[in-house]
C-alpha cells in the first residue's frame, strides 16, 4: 500500500515523495527534512505516533506537519493523532484528489479535516480516559504487570491500581481484560 501511495503521489509535479516504514521514518526524517508527514494511524506501529512525530521533528529541526490517514470507525486513533499534533486528517476511503488537497493545505500550514471523519471526531471528543490513564492502559495491553507499569511510568503500585480501577469504571468494563478489549476496539490503545 505504501509503495502504491508513494507512486501515485510522486506523479505530481509539485511534490517530492518518499515512503518508509515506521521504523525507518525517523532516520529518513532527519535526512530528508519533510514538510509534511503522511501516516496511516491504523497500521502496525501506529502506537508510536506521538513519539515518532516528536523524534522526526527533533531530527529535522523543524515542525514537519502531520497528516493522518484514518477511518472514523476508531475514534481513539483520531484523538491520539490530534494529541500528537496532527494538522490534517484524510479518510482512507477518500479519493486521491482529496489526499492531494489535504497534503497541499497542510503544507501551507492550514488545518485540513475530511468531512467524512466528523462523526469520528465527535466520538473522539467523548473519550473518557486521560492521557495518563491511556499510558497505563497501553502498557497493560502489552501484558505488563502492575509492578512493571509502575516502574515504567515512575508511579507507585497503589497509583497504578487506582488508574486501572478508574479505567475499568470509565470504560464500563467488568475487569482489566475487558477494559483493554473495549479500548482496543475503540482505537484508544
Amino acid at each position: 500500500m505504501r509503495s502504491a501511495l508513494t507512486a501515485l503521489l510522486g506523479r505530481e509535479d509539485d511534490l517530492e515523495v518518499s515512503g518508509s516504514s515506521w521504523r525507518a521514518a525517523v532516520g529518513q526524517g532527519g535526512t530528508l527534512r519533510p514538510h509534511v508527514c503522511v501516516v496511516d494511524v491504523e497500521c502496525a506501529g501506529a502506537t508510536m505516533l506521538g513519539p515518532l512525530i516528536g523524534l522526526v521533528r527533533r531530527a529535522t529541526g523543524s515542525a514537519a506537519a502531520l497528516l493522518v490517514l484514518a477511518t472514523g470507525t476508531r475514534p481513539g486513533l483520531l484523538r491520539r493523532a490530534f494529541d500528537a499534533g496532527a494538522l490534517g486528517y484524510v479518510s482512507k476511503d477518500a479519493g486521491p484528489q482529496r489526499l492531494l488537497d489535504g497534503i497541499r493545505q497542510v503544507a501551507a500550514g492550514e488545518r485540513f479535516v475530511d468531512e467524512s471523519l466528523a462523526f469520528g471526531f465527535l466520538q473522539a471528543a467523548e473519550m473518557p480516559l486521560t492521557s495518563r490513564e491511556l499510558s497505563v492502559l497501553r502498557l497493560a495491553a502489552e501484558g505488563a504487570t502492575i509492578a512493571e507499569i509502575a516502574r515504567n511510568l515512575h508511579l507507585s503500585l497503589g497509583t497504578v491500581r487506582n488508574y486501572m480501577s478508574a479505567i475499568t469504571r470509565k470504560t464500563g468494563a467488568r475487569n482489566r481484560v475487558d477494559a483493554i478489549r473495549i479500548s482496543q476496539h475503540a482505537g484508544w490503545v
